[in-house]
């Protein structure tokens, strides 16, 4: 087995200082109006203004590009590959460091391949009932991330992953031809499962419920053009053969290179004659999660409030649950059809998932003079599941809104034995209370059928309240309710009412 890790991190600011890049301010040039002999200074020299030198365009055309540079503040880089080989039935004994045998670049690491070799030198076992299976993994995993301030107070930290895992399994047999050993791969089999970062912000805010969805109808139109697409590779010219519902032969509406690009294309919001036809993407597309802070600068927040801030986040998912090798695929009868009239396939999907996650949409977080704190925020998700093995596609959409309300009673008197002697605490009260309602929903829908179906789902209600007051520096009370009531969206599922509430008694110890 080998590993390749690569970590690459750069602050920027202290690059910018190595490099020389600040900015210097701008001398600005106070011009003179000397008086005349003889009388005061004339019209035109009472209005007479410096001429803008060379020098103060160039530094002002510098300063807006240093400013543009300097908004990336750091920049991440992760990448990781692991790849691992496993030779069952070796027959030769390991020495010091394996007797750097099959060979020398295997012993320490390398992923050439050795079977053949191993199997004209007579070092794997020629036992006919042996059924141990050779097998080579192999895993990449990229992280990227970098902090951007393109405004004072705006934080903007983007983010992207990408992450392939394979394995490759195979039986062998070693024969014995013409006084030669020869190795026989058998029933190869690839398998694996693939997810990256991408973007599906172009249909998130589209209509789609149990009735309709702008994006799901776009799904199905786009297979037929997908089909002539892959038809026209596939057959070299666009007059090809067709079968009764107008798709090329061969590249059917249920096929799986058919559908799997028109479910892309339609939930990312792209042209489904340009969008790729492969199932894997190289580039992952970057999400991001923005706070702003600034509001402070104002004079009018500055008198209402202590901190005022804004928040977004997205996060967006695509994500290969299973591929595998399909076993009845012949490279040398590319043309083969399956029981559907499809060309087979060289890899099985199982099923395929989009994702994506505003959390949160937006957020206001702020605390005003007298101590009042108050918390709005909108959350918003779905995720998108496509399965192969029948052509159905599930939807779950959840949205959820949270209002948060806090207060603090200052030096609030009590008298309590807790923290000793009965004596009067003085402490502050902290007093927090939150409102939400979530509304998750799942809907089946039918490639080929107009019968989209509610299956689960349900509207949850809640809220939470907790007030702590310490006691002493260690001793701290906590009391507690939680309150939730859930309605069902289907009429299978009962209405379902929780309750919680007590107290807690924390004691830290030490310092």
């Amino acid at each position: 087995a080998n590993t390749h890790n690569l970590n690459a991190t750069l602050d920027m600011n202290r690059l910018y200082k190595y490099i020389g890049l600040v900015k210097k301010p701008i001398r600005r040039v106070r011009s003179r109006t000397t008086t005349p002999a003889g009388g005061p200074p004339g019209p035109d020299q009472r209005k007479a203004k410096p001429p803008k030198t060379k020098n103060q365009s160039v530094t002002k055309l510098l300063n807006a590009g240093v400013d543009i540079l300097t908004t990336i503040k750091r920049i991440q880089v992760n990448y990781s590959e692991n790849n691992g080989t496993f030779l069952p039935g070796y027959l030769q004994t390991p020495g010091f460091i394996g007797t750097l045998k099959p060979t020398t670049g295997f012993t320490f690491g390398s992923q050439s391949d050795i079977r053949y070799l191993a199997a004209r030198r007579g070092w794997l076992t020629v036992f006919p009932e042996f059924n141990q299976q050779y097998t080579a993994t192999n895993t990449k995993q990229l992280d990227l991330s970098a902090s951007l301030e393109p405004v004072k107070d705006l934080k903007i930290d983007v983010v992207g992953n990408r992450a392939y895992y394979e394995n490759y399994t195979e039986n062998y047999r070693v024969n014995n031809i013409g006084n030669e050993l020869e190795y026989e791969s058998l029933t190869p089999n690839t398998f694996g499962n693939f997810n990256i970062s991408t973007l599906l912000i172009k249909t998130a805010f589209s209509k789609s419920d149990e009735t309709t969805s702008n994006a799901f109808n776009n799904f199905r139109s786009n297979r037929l053009v997908i089909a002539n697409r892959l038809a026209e590779e596939f057959y070299g010219n666009s007059s090809y053969p067709t079968d009764a519902e107008g798709y090329p032969v061969g590249f059917g509406k249920n096929n799986q290179k058919v559908l799997l690009p028109s479910f892309l294309a339609a939930y990312s919001g792209q042209d489904a004659s340009k969008v790729k036809t492969s199932a894997f993407r190289d580039v992952p597309i970057p999400n991001w999660d923005l706070k702003y802070t600034g509001f402070m600068k104002f004079k009018w927040f500055k008198d209402k409030f202590k901190r005022f801030s804004l928040t977004h986040g997205y996060r967006s998912t695509y994500t290969i649950n299973q591929f595998q090798s399909n076993l009845d695929y012949d490279i040398n009868d590319p043309q083969a059809l399956d029981q559907g009239g499809n060309f087979k396939n060289e890899r099985l999907f199982s099923n395929i998932n989009l994702t994506e996650l505003f959390s949160p949409l937006v957020r206001i977080d702020f605390e005003m003079k007298n101590s009042v704190k108050i918390l709005a925020e909108i959350k918003k998700d779905r995720m998108l599941s496509l399965s192969f093995d029948n052509n159905l596609m599930t939807e779950i959409l959840g949205n959820e809104y949270i209002i948060g309300l806090g207060y603090r009673i200052k030096d609030l008197r009590i008298r309590s034995n807790l923290a000793g002697p009965s004596k009067r605490i003085v402490s502050d009260l902290n007093m927090k209370a939150d409102i939400s309602v979530r509304d998750n929903k799942t809907i089946i829908r039918y490639l080929d059928l107009e019968n989209n179906q509610v299956t689960s789902g349900q509207t949850i209600w809640g809220l939470k309240y907790s007030a702590d007051y310490a006691f002493s520096k260690n001793l701290t009370g906590i009391f507690y309710f939680d309150y939730s009531f859930s309605e069902y969206a289907i009429s299978t599922a009962f209405p379902q009412t929780t309750i919680r509430s007590g107290f807690t008694i924390r004691y830290n110890f030490g310092n």
